[in-house]
């Protein structure tokens, strides 16, 4: 067998050499298990790209390879029902489900090519990038109906069992049907270069759980054009967040104010608005900020630009995980990344829950006007601060009104203000949350009085 050196080497040629090699040392395999075994070689020799296999489906169609090239009949029925209903649960076709590993596959190759064009690349992985394409094109071309029919010979069926086949809608990866995946190279690098790769392409959101990044699959939707009200923080927030994208300076930004301002939506929206060009949200809870060192570690090498958002932040007199933070904002010994910023909403202005006590009195010693002004101008280490003021009346009626526009509640405009001002003295006040609250409450009363069901128009 090749030597992989040799495989890069050698290119396509090199598998025909190590598949007539194996021919000749198993003359007496039936042709259903040597056409596995030579599959099963493309995937052994995979340089770059083997990790595609380690998921669920491609950890069984291994197993499936296997039990075939080794003529288990039993062993292939069951790692056949199994690729089966992997791929069944997935609702992918086995190509489609190649294309989204390959599309997601994190490796030196899809690393490298996020950091400069093609040509700057090492010749060696280059060439180890176009070899593995050539071995998955061909995976990606092997049928359901061709494993069906080695499935059916090694376990001596009468008939193929049933394959797995469903119309999936492929990912808009750079790679040609009919010419060689090693050609397209070049606009595969691209393709990374462009929308990265590993999670940070699969994921816009993610969360900071038990010592590593997890992404979110199922983010709020909230848009921008979802929200109303407060222009003036909302313009400034898009303008930082617009710097940060296009590689200009951008600050850090805490967003004070009242409860219930649409503070943390705002940000939520953003990443919602501007994924497709490279943001990403990080979601840190308090508990974990003294991680917020390690995570940036982590983000700064990346192409994407990133949001580290903290939510409903505040610091109790004697809590010093406000220093992890303290280092992300003004930097450390390392400087500060150019794509990370850190937006964080408080309802408090000076972050650090304040006493009358802690107040020094002229018997104090001078460290502790220090240490209180150390607490008081935490805040001031934001770069841009952005100020919700309590929704008065008139906006707290306007965001009823482009909330109920949205849900498409066609009430009287004096009976719906009437009603949402009833909500407010009832329930939680004049907020934008309390708005949305009132909405959704609106709808499904509305909704219930005219006898529609749950999940229809009616």
């Amino acid at each position: 067998m090749c030597h992989p050196n040799q495989a890069v080497s050698y290119g396509e040629n090199a598998f025909f050499l190590k598949s007539s090699q194996t021919r000749d040392r198993m003359p007496n395999l039936a042709p259903a298990q040597a056409e596995a075994q030579q599959y099963r070689q493309r995937l052994d020799g995979l340089l770059l790209y083997g990790a595609v296999f380690q998921t669920a489906v491609g950890n069984v169609f291994v197993a499936l390879l296997n039990a075939l090239s080794q003529g288990d009949g039993v062993a292939s029925l069951r790692a056949y029902a199994a690729w089966f209903r992997a791929l069944a649960s997935t609702g992918e076709s086995w190509g489609g489900h190649l294309l989204r590993q390959i599309a997601y596959a994190e490796n030196p190759f899809t690393l490298r090519s996020q950091q400069g064009e093609l040509s700057t690349l090492p010749t060696a992985l280059v060439q180890a990038a176009r070899y593995d394409l050539t071995q998955l094109q061909a995976m990606y071309q092997l049928g359901g109906d061709q494993v069906a029919q080695w499935v059916q010979a090694v376990a001596q069926l009468p008939t193929s069992p049933v394959v797995w086949a469903i119309d999936d809608e492929q990912l808009r990866l750079p790679l040609p049907t009919e010419t060689p995946w090693s050609d397209a190279l070049e606009d595969l690098a691209a393709h990374y270069r462009r929308y990265g790769s590993g999670l940070f392409a699969q994921y816009q959101a993610f969360t900071w759980y038990h010592d590593q990044l997890q992404g979110i699959a199922i983010p709020d939707p909230i848009r921008l054009a979802d929200l109303t009200a407060y222009d003036y923080p909302r313009q400034q927030l898009v303008q930082n967040t617009l710097a940060l994208l296009k590689g200009y300076p951008a600050l850090n930004v805490l967003l004070y104010g009242s409860r219930g301002a649409g503070k943390s939506s705002l940000v939520k929206a953003l990443v919602n608005e501007y994924a497709p060009q490279g943001l990403r949200l990080v979601e840190v809870a308090k508990a974990e900020l003294q991680a917020l060192p390690q995570i940036v570690s982590q983000l700064r090498s990346r192409p994407q630009r990133f949001i580290i958002f903290v939510d409903d932040l505040s610091f109790e007199e004697d809590d010093d995980t406000f220093k992890a933070l303290k280092v992300v904002l003004e930097g450390g010994t390392t400087a500060r990344p150019a794509n990370v910023v850190v937006y964080a909403t408080s309802n408090r202005r000076h972050l650090v829950r304040e006493y009358f006590s802690d107040r020094p009195s002229d018997q104090d010693e001078v460290q502790s006007w220090d240490t209180m002004q150390e607490k008081l101008s935490f805040s001031d280490r934001f770069g841009l601060t952005l100020t919700f003021e309590p929704a008065d009346q008139p906006t707290y009626l306007a965001i009823v009104k482009h909330l109920a526009h949205q849900a498409k509640i066609a009430l009287p405009e004096n009976d719906l203000s009437a009603r949402a001002l009833q909500w407010a003295t009832r329930h939680n006040g004049r907020s934008g949350r309390s708005a949305r609250q009132f909405i959704d409450w609106l709808r499904a009363d509305l909704a219930l009085s005219a006898g529609a069901l749950p999940g229809t128009d009616g």
